[in-house]
């Protein structure tokens, strides 16, 4: 079955749109473009994906936690340390763990995978 596609296109002309893989714990792949300049909370969100972004991206939670692989974790901006104290909250950790909500998408990103963890908190039910 091919990959299923989304676009998130916010408005904000003239950036160009970045290539993101999201595999789901079913090992399904999901394919989505979001402009440079969105996070990955949001175009993880437009995809469908279980982000849930209780904080709404104000790093005061850790249900955007996702996974991201060692041959991009290196590309992203290094982790806060408010955002290393958010990921300690998170179920199912990993070194590549990272808040989906602080990671900006550039061109450096286009094609990056990102890894849904098969377990996650759901504030609204923890």
């Amino acid at each position: 079955m091919p990959a299923q596609r989304y676009t998130l296109q916010l408005k904000r002309k003239g950036f160009e749109l970045v290539k993101v893989c999201f595999v789901t714990a079913k090992d399904e792949k999901i394919m989505a473009e979001g402009q440079q300049g969105a996070n990955l909370l949001e175009l993880g969100q437009a995809a469908g994906m279980p982000l849930e972004g209780t904080c709404e991206g104000q790093m005061a939670c850790s249900t955007c936690h996702v996974v991201i692989g060692s041959e991009w974790f290196d590309k992203l901006s290094p982790a806060s340390a408010e955002e290393e104290d958010m990921l300690d909250l998170a179920a199912g950790v990993s070194a590549g763990s990272r808040l989906s909500c602080q990671i900006e998408l550039t061109d450096a990103l286009d094609g990056i995978e990102v890894h849904i963890p098969d377990v996650w908190r759901d504030m609204q039910i923890d």
